[in-house]
């Protein structure tokens, strides 16, 4: 084994193990604020109590990680409904223990059948609005939920909904930092008589440890749970939202709802110091993380120290160059020439990374074409007793998504469209039934065949950035999962978007999570980098590592989330 390998399992192990007179190792079920879980059987990792608590039941009733991902995906649906809900997408990464094999699945919906670049410019706009029916595209958590049961499901699919249709119907307590993004969202549902009456009773949103219901929800899942995913796409609930859509102006029909299907996919990897890191294609921007890494492996970061300004300075520097290539070529393959293999080359990686100056941030990033160079969320993670692993994200896109809900469903739909380009010379362009570039993005790592690391990192276009710096934080630092997540992180934001210009012109603004000092934040800004006042959001991480030689299964859970990782 490479030393990266050993410092990493070595300092896990030493943080995370206590020895029992007996010699027996002692386990810790629940992740802290400080220390990670430890467990040997299974093990659930996300954002919400009562979706972990979900998912660790049934891999203690004999579920597996996919069944108890499905049903800790329809709790957090109920019970973080800002972030994601039957109204959005996901994704996931699943490792198979029987064929030991990773499967790649993109249930991200498409755009209407009527959405043109026309449609939309004739009704005056420039930007496809981040709010509102226009910014619809079918929703795929649904069929994502049912391609994933039926490939590897081994619970009957109504049992995995019933404690979610439970505490729908009789209440439950809501966390304290959802609280606080749910009345952040306050003026959003007032604008919609259908939302406000959902998401706001009584006139507000609800207080931390108050109970809230959501009965509308509960005859939604059930109407799942006994039809299966026809009933959301060929039955009520697809007829529910295409009036909505009719009596608000949007442009959904039926045959939207009828046919969209998932795709499952390869997912695809780089490697980096003797790991094998995965990431699923485009649609999605997880390639991203693995040309960072292919950048940032030519360099020596450990030498640089954790945190310091040379060290951020350079994953800022490479961020800027990779989320360049992100703005100009990632998309919907199905719609784009995606070059994949050449963006992710270790060849375009050494010729992009002559670009970074050690002494000073580059204002401007030049666009290229790697094929002459080489010839956004809840995130969960779920390892079940036989090591079947599901690195698994669903999402609404912004707060709340589009911010309706359709009346007397009991969940909003997603805005995904608004991430669509009206340039019709751009990849990621809005064209019928097609995907808009997606943010979330599940991952995956895997060490000489065997599955070694599931996590991903939630928050739009800090999923790339918190990846890698949680990936590096591990395997050049030995920091276990726990303290991985909770280390202070950087987000850049100012490169370009889908839907912005190919070219920076200020270099971007950087922030910098509190327990970042004054001494780093000096060194960035005499190396021309422009630093943004402290605070700010910086992610959600949850990741499980396996342990092999012990049989240990060690989790870590984002401190910035309400939830925490847990195992049996």
């Amino acid at each position: 084994m490479r030393a990266a390998l050993l410092l990493l399992l070595v300092a896990t192990v030493s943080n995370v193990v206590a020895m029992a007179t007996d010699n027996e190792i002692q386990l810790r079920p629940r992740s802290t604020r400080t220390e990670p879980a430890v467990a040997r059987n299974g093990m659930i990792a996300t954002s919400e109590p009562l979706a972990v608590e979900t998912g660790l039941r049934i891999l203690k009733q004999g579920g597996n990680a996919v069944d108890a991902a499905i049903a800790a995906g329809a709790m957090i649906g109920l019970t973080e409904p800002m972030s994601c809900g039957i109204g959005g997408d996901l994704f996931a990464i699943v490792w198979d223990a029987k064929t030991q094999k990773l499967y790649g699945l993109n249930a991200s919906g498409r755009a209407p059948y009527a959405a043109t670049i026309e449609e939309y410019r004739r009704r005056g706009h420039r930007y496809v609005p981040i709010r509102g029916p226009l910014s619809w595209t079918v929703p795929g958590c649904v069929d994502g939920w049912a391609e994933l049961h039926r490939k590897f499901g081994s619970m009957p699919w109504a049992e995995l909904f019933e404690p979610a249709i439970q505490a729908a119907e009789n209440g439950f307590p809501v966390a304290p930092k959802i609280a606080r993004a749910w009345a952040a969202s306050r003026n959003l549902l007032r604008q919609w008589e259908t939302s406000a009456n959902t998401y706001l009773p009584n006139g507000r949103a609800p207080r931390a440890g108050e109970l809230f219901r959501n009965p509308d929800l509960a005859r939604t899942y059930r109407l799942i749970a006994s039809g299966g995913r026809d009933a959301f796409y060929r039955g009520p609930i697809a007829e529910r939202i295409v009036a909505e859509s009719r009596r608000l102006g949007g442009l959904f029909t039926l045959k939207d709802f009828e046919d969209h299907r998932s795709t499952w996919v390869e997912p695809v990897s780089t490697t980096y110091k003797g790991y094998t890191v995965w990431e699923l294609p485009p649609n999605g921007q997880g390639i991203a993380v693995l040309q960072m890494l292919n950048i940032l492996e030519g360099f020596d970061l450990k030498s640089m120290g954790h945190n310091t300004a040379e060290y951020l300075h350079v994953l800022i520097e490479t961020k800027k160059i990779v989320f360049e290539d992100r703005a100009a070529y990632y998309a919907d393959p199905e719609f784009a020439d995606v070059p994949i293999a050449a963006l992710i080359s270790k060849k375009y990686a050494a010729h992009r990374r002559r670009l970074i100056d050690l002494n000073r941030a580059r204002l401007e990033v030049p666009l290229e074409d790697p094929r002459l160079v080489v010839s956004d969320t809840i995130y969960m993670t779920v390892v079940d007793k036989d090591r079947n692993c599901v690195s698994y994200i669903q999402s609404n896109y912004y707060g709340f998504g589009s911010g309706i809900v359709p009346d007397g469903l009991g969940f909003c739909l997603q805005n995904r469209g608004a991430l669509f380009a009206l340039d019709p010379k751009h990849p990621n362009c809005l064209q019928p039934h097609k995907r808009p570039f997606h943010t979330i993005i599940p991952a995956f790592v895997t060490r000489e065949g065997k599955p070694g690391f599931c996590f991903g990192v939630m928050g739009g276009d800090m999923q790339p950035q918190g990846q890698v710096q949680v990936l590096l934080n591990m395997i050049e630092f030995g920091m276990d999962p726990q303290k991985a997540g909770a280390a202070p992180r950087f987000c850049h934001f100012g490169s370009s978007t889908p839907r912005a210009d190919h070219h920076m012109t200020d270099g971007g603004r950087v922030g910098l999570e509190h327990g970042i000092g004054e001494e780093v934040r000096q060194g960035l800004r005499r190396k021309g980098h422009t630093l943004l006042p402290p605070g700010g959001a910086f992610g959600g991480f949850q990741g499980i590592l396996i342990d092999h030689k012990r049989g240990l299964l060690i989790g870590g859970s984002e401190v910035r989330k309400d939830g925490y990782a847990a195992g049996y």
